[in-house]
């Protein structure tokens, strides 16, 4: 199964999902270095990048050639600031532009923003067809069911966005009221797959390889789109879409390699950030660290150090003593 956005054809069906302060630049390319095939930025508030602020610029820095095909997702409520946005991000090198109508944060609804765009389909619609004019790179949506239970109308917006001349669209499967609580309603994203001749990815508790089976079956989607699963576990990206695609998947990485892509994750945050990096790779460090031995010792040093030299050093004993005990079990077998 390959995944075709417009006329882009790409070599993965599993696609990043945007997360706010997860899918930043090192994030990205630590998805990209285990394997990883379209990965989409956090989301991006229009009004602020047309404004210059600095942290929504942030977000947008990019790097055009290693991350190609690099999708950026814009949010917001004005159609002129939507394009105007969108034409900046694509002279910067993004592959797509990916528009937010699925966000349910309320600093987000709260300015008819992210997911509240569910409930007013002529404004909506009026986003897609400004933001697909603006540019000449294929536009992508991402949505939820609906706003609540009472208005499930994911399907209407899918032909809303194919009439507009959207290429893509992501469902998360949930309602904007469920938040991220309940279970991800895989089967009814089945019925924008019904509705419409677009390709449309499922989204939403895709933690594991049976999940991605499971959702493939229950939806009928071209794809996936994961986000919290590849938390700690960048690599899940590249063995959905070896499962998707009929090869055979890439196995788990090792203690090595685990050791090495979280080494180099650090490393890009540190570039990156500078010296408020390593107390932003704290959830990161956790999640690479989770349900291994000696995570909870890992995890106390790296929350009360902003030191990179000691947490890069409380990092490397981590994973010293895990081959220990690794080679240590092995000789016992033997």
């Amino acid at each position: 199964m390959t995944l075709t956005i417009g006329t882009v054809e790409m070599a993965h069906a599993a696609v990043l999902a945007p997360m706010s302060g997860v899918t930043d630049l090192p994030f990205r390319r630590a998805v990209r270095r285990a394997g990883g095939g379209l990965v989409v930025t956090e989301m991006i508030a229009s009004a602020a990048i047309l404004r210059e602020v600095r942290s929504e610029m942030r977000k947008l820095r990019t790097e055009a050639v290693s991350e190609a095909p690099l999708s950026v997702q814009l949010a917001g409520w004005e159609p002129p600031v939507m394009a105007e946005a969108a034409r900046i991000a694509a002279a910067l090198g993004a592959s797509f532009i990916d528009i937010n109508m699925g966000c349910p944060a309320k600093k987000v609804t709260g300015k008819l923003s992210g997911s509240a765009l569910m409930r007013d389909e002529h404004l909506a619609g009026a986003i897609m067809e400004a933001v697909v004019g603006a540019v000449d790179i294929p536009v992508t949506l991402k949505m939820r069911l609906g706003w609540d239970d009472d208005s499930l109308n994911a399907d209407r917006f899918a032909v809303i966005a194919e009439e507009a001349g959207i290429q893509m669209l992501a469902v998360h499967g949930r309602t904007r009221c469920q938040m991220y609580n309940g279970a991800a309603d895989w089967h009814r994203i089945a019925d924008v797959v019904a509705a419409t001749r677009l390709p449309v990815l499922a989204n939403g508790d895709i933690r594991n390889l049976a999940d991605v089976r499971a959702a493939m079956v229950e939806s009928g989607a071209s794809g996936v789109m994961i986000g919290r699963g590849a938390q700690g576990r960048p690599w899940l990206l590249a063995q959905a879409g070896d499962l998707l695609a009929g090869r055979a998947v890439r196995p788990e990485p090792d203690i090595a390699q685990r050791h090495l892509l979280m080494k180099l994750h650090l490393d890009d945050m540190l570039s990156h950030y500078g010296d408020n990096a390593m107390r932003l790779a704290r959830k990161h460090i956790a999640w690479y660290a989770n349900g291994l031995p000696g995570a909870a010792r890992l995890r106390d040093i790296a929350n009360n150090s902003t030191d990179a030299t000691a947490v890069f050093a409380a990092v490397d004993s981590f994973f010293t003593a895990l081959a220990a005990c690794k080679y240590e079990g092995e000789s016992e077998a033997a």
